[in-house]
């Protein structure tokens, strides 16, 4: 260690102080251990089954499903939704694996590829389309983020959500019973500036093509807005909003949407996160909302589900997220009620989703 002698002329005495080797790390690297000692409850498996109601899964050949199955009864989840369902032909493919193996235990949700709105028998084409697929069996229809950010019509322009030549998709699926999971826009945080004050900086720099601009295409207020004004176009379609429709970190504003729209439903996959960080706030909003809340994970990474389950059932303090970059803070659980649970984790997907094996969950 380097010594640096430094005089004080303090009552003729002499102080020695030593210069202390400079330590630099950027925010990535600096990822301390908490040294905080408290109640531990791990929860490796959900208190009671649920239906994930937002899984992707590319590959639901027979074999993949076996393997599925055994992650699955691990967790205590007893149906997965794949919501990468596709259309046609492979989508029929995938209902009959799954009827093969385990008819009860997997669902599908179709797909549009809403591209090119405008050209003729566009919209006469993708409903019938869509009523094949669910008459095939596909139990609802997902819509990618890619309607409102990337999707062009037949003229090259931004499609936005609330366009009306889409109108007949929402309508068909409310003609026939199903629901529209719909994932609109992204965090708001990816239309900020990219700066010390944005919770979101580490993921933007780590996933750079997420970063966007009231110009490309639109502003995150535009892209909401749309995906509301068509929620409440179509009071008798059901609606799950993908991500508590990225208002999980605004639960005042959330509950005034859900009140002004009855017929919106939100899942909670991703945003885990938030709702961590805010115990007291998100556990009484969930048993104000109980009847609204549906779970979900996402990515398919069973080991990133216990974080979930220990949120939502747990009183635990201050245990880590499981990605730095969507979130540097640490959780707190909201302890619901197990009626509350019941609800979140399968009750309310029964509700919108139909043709679920009931007989996978307790009747009380």
């Amino acid at each position: 260690m380097k010594i640096r002698l430094l005089f004080f002329s303090i009552s003729s005495i002499l102080f020695y102080v030593p210069e202390l080797p400079a330590q630099e790390m950027g925010f990535e690297e600096y990822n301390p251990k908490s040294t905080l000692v408290v109640p531990v409850h791990k929860v490796s498996k959900s208190k009671f089954p649920f239906i994930d109601v937002h899984s992707h899964q590319r590959n639901m050949s027979p074999e993949s499903l076996k393997g599925l199955i055994t992650d699955m009864d691990a967790l205590n989840e007893a149906v997965m939704v794949n919501l990468s369902g596709g259309s046609g032909s492979s989508l029929r493919e995938q209902i009959e694996n799954i009827n093969q193996v385990y008819p009860n235990r997997f669902v599908v949700f179709a797909n549009v590829d809403f591209d090119g709105v405008g050209t003729k028998g566009w919209t006469e084409n993708a409903v019938a389309q869509l009523e094949a697929d669910i008459k095939n069996g596909a139990k609802g229809l997902k819509v990618f983020k890619s309607l409102g950010l990337r999707n062009m019509d037949s003229d090259g322009n931004r499609l936005a959500v609330d366009d009306e030549r889409i109108d007949a998709i929402w309508a068909k699926c409310a003609e026939m019973g199903v629901p529209v999971l719909i994932h609109s826009a992204d965090p708001k945080s990816f239309w900020d500036d990219m700066d010390g004050d944005n919770e979101r900086w580490l993921e933007l720099k780590t996933h750079p093509r997420r970063k966007r601009s009231d110009t490309d295409p639109a502003s995150w207020e535009q892209i909401i807005e749309e995906q509301h004004r068509m929620f409440k176009k179509h009071p008798n379609t059901k609606f799950i909003n993908a991500h508590m429709g990225w208002y999980a970190n605004d639960l005042g504003k959330l509950g005034q949407l859900l009140d002004e729209i009855p017929n919106m439903n939100v899942g909670i996959a991703a945003v885990i996160a938030e709702l961590g960080r805010q115990p007291r706030n998100a556990r009484e909003f969930f048993i104000k909302y109980q009847d609204r809340i549906l779970f979900g994970k996402d990515s398919w990474q069973p080991e990133e589900f216990p974080t979930y389950f220990r949120v939502l059932e747990t009183d635990d303090e201050y245990f880590p997220y499981y990605k730095k970059y969507h979130a540097f803070w640490a959780m707190y659980g909201l302890n619901l009620p197990d009626e509350v649970l019941k609800k979140v984790y399968y009750k309310n997907a029964l509700k919108l989703i139909p043709g679920l094996d009931k007989s996978l969950f307790s009747k009380n």
